[in-house]
Order: structure tokens, then sequence, then C-alpha cells
């Protein structure tokens, strides 16, 4: 039977007297990357923190391929890469120097940390800064400085939290790229309260708000239940917004343009078949309808109210 390579049970804590996590459990069985979604205070850098073994849990359990992160902490940060919301870089020591820091760190064998080093720093694309100081590298090369930092004693697990977090565009789109490529061999753990970054990078999806697990399943799961609570629709021709707030179904009406609508909706009703007939009926002259997928508050309202999805496939 596979090891897992993360099993976490109950884990919960509280700080004095307010609970950050409360009775999370997952596992996670396989190489690829896992979206740990939640908004700001969600409970997901505490969680972060517990299973790489930065703070001790209140309640639970966490297992590193077997090995119970409380009992044996170091062995169990032997198997873990870790980078915080804030990379630990020393911008006075140029990536060698630093990277051969972090090696000897992590116990690597001093007659390896040289191809550690260079694997590394090939791996994510520094190793033409090799003897530039890390205070001068722009944004985007210092996160990759600090991914590689991550990856130096080749741990199955590597845990990134908001790894774009401050970048522009293309540094973002350099870093996903960067993560799907070390995640071929590796399970990661890509943390963030932005959707759209847990969307285009992650397979597997675990969300907690309140410090609770409000769901876990696959991404394409996750993108199919969660239902659309809006449309956006255009018309040659649109009636007074009286009018279309007085269909049945519709919560809120508000116009973008003079001929460009978004209407909110009770899911539960068939809107958008209204829409197409009553503008047929009345001459209104649509030329386009589009359903919204629910903003992230609207979804994390959604997921809180439901029961939680089965565990993560293996």
């Amino acid at each position: 039977m596979q090891e897992n390579i993360v099993k976490i049970e109950g884990l919960s804590h509280r700080y004095s007297k307010d609970w950050a996590v409360q009775d999370v459990s997952f596992e996670i069985n396989k190489k690829g990357i896992v979206g740990l979604l939640g908004s700001n205070g969600a409970g997901k850098s505490t969680t972060m923190n517990i299973l790489c073994g930065v703070l001790s849990q209140t309640q639970g359990s966490v297992l590193i391929e077997g090995i119970d992160m409380r009992t044996h902490p170091e062995e169990a940060k032997k198997r873990i890469g870790f980078l915080p919301q804030n990379a630990p870089l020393y911008l006075e020591q140029t990536v060698d120097e630093y990277l051969t820091y972090c090696a000897h760190l992590r116990f690597v064998d001093k007659r390896k940390i040289k191809t550690a080093v260079s694997e590394v720093k090939e791996k994510c694309g520094v190793a033409h800064f090799s003897n530039r100081l890390i205070g001068n590298l722009s944004g985007g090369y210092r996160q990759r400085v600090g991914i590689a930092q991550a990856l130096i004693h080749r741990p199955m697990l590597v845990v990134l939290d908001e790894p774009t977090n401050g970048l522009d565009p293309n540094q973002i789109l350099e870093v996903r790229q960067l993560i799907k490529e070390i995640a071929i061999d590796r399970a990661v753990i890509f943390s963030s309260h932005i959707l759209s970054e847990i969307q285009a990078t992650c397979q597997d999806i675990i969300m907690i708000e309140g410090g609770k697990m409000v769901f876990r399943d696959t991404m394409e799961s996750f993108n199919n239940y969660i239902e659309p609570d809006s449309l956006i629709t255009t018309m040659m021709t649109p009636p007074a917004l009286s009018v279309l707030q007085q269909l049945p179904g519709i919560n809120e009406v508000s116009f973008l343009s003079d001929n460009t609508i978004r209407m909110h909706f009770d899911p539960t009703a068939d809107i958008a078949e209204s829409i197409v007939e009553m503008s047929v009926r009345n001459g209104w002259r649509l030329k386009e309808i589009t359903l919204e997928k629910s903003s992230l508050d609207a979804i994390f309202a959604q997921l809180s109210n439901k029961k939680t999805k089965p565990a993560l496939p293996s």
C-alpha cells in the first residue's frame, strides 16, 4: 500500500481563546499540485505553519510520509520544502552563497552540495545570476531563488504560501509554469486567496474558511460544483430597470452601460430562458447573454452551508 505523502487528521489550533483552525483533515497521496484556497484570515497560513513544523498544533496529527511531525519533527521536516509568504532570503548574499547555506541547513551531504545547488539553479532559471547579490534581483527572480531553497534537499512535498503575490503579470505566468514543472515528480501545496491563481495552476483543491474545511475535491469538480448566480445581457432596446426587477427569481439588476445589464438571480430559477422569451415577446432585441460564476465570497457562503466533498482521490 502506498504511503501518504501528507496525512492530516483532526487538526485544530487556537491562539488564546480563538480557534484559528478547527478539525481539518485531508490526505495527499500523489504527485501534482493541490490548491489551498481561503480568504485572508481563513486559517491557511496556520495550517501550513503546522504542516511544516513551524507551529505546534493544539489538537490533531500531521504525518509526512508516515512520520509524525510532533514526535519526530526533524525527520518529518527533512521531507518538506517550504516557501513562506515572505521568502526567507538574505539580500546581502549572492545566489550561490545563499543556496549553499540552505543546503547545509537541510543536511545535504557536503560532497553533493555543489551538485544540488547547480541543479536547483538550473531548474528555477537563476543559474545566470549565480554571483549576483539577491538584493539586486527583481521580485520575480527573488521568488525563484526562494523556490530553489525549498527544493535544495529534494523533498517529496513542497509547500508554497502565496508564491505569486506581488509579482507582475509576466512574472506570475513564469512562476506558475515553474511550479507546474516542479510538481511533475513531487507533491506541491499551493496556497492563495485568489481563486484564479488556484484555477490556473492546481489539479485538486482544498478550501478553508473560518478555520474550517468547506471543500476538497478535484478542480474539475469544483468548477462544475459552483452554480452561476448572475448573468450579463446585451440588448439593443432594453427595458426599464423596474421591468427587469419584477421578473420572478431576479434579486438585483444594474446597468453596466446603456445596452449591457447585470442581473443577479436565484440559482433555482431558469432566468436565462425567461429573458430570451421576454426579449422576443417585447422586442428588447437580445444580442448576447452570458452566465457569470459566483464571486469568491459567494462561493465561500455557498460551501459553508453545504456538506464537504469526499477526500482527494489517490
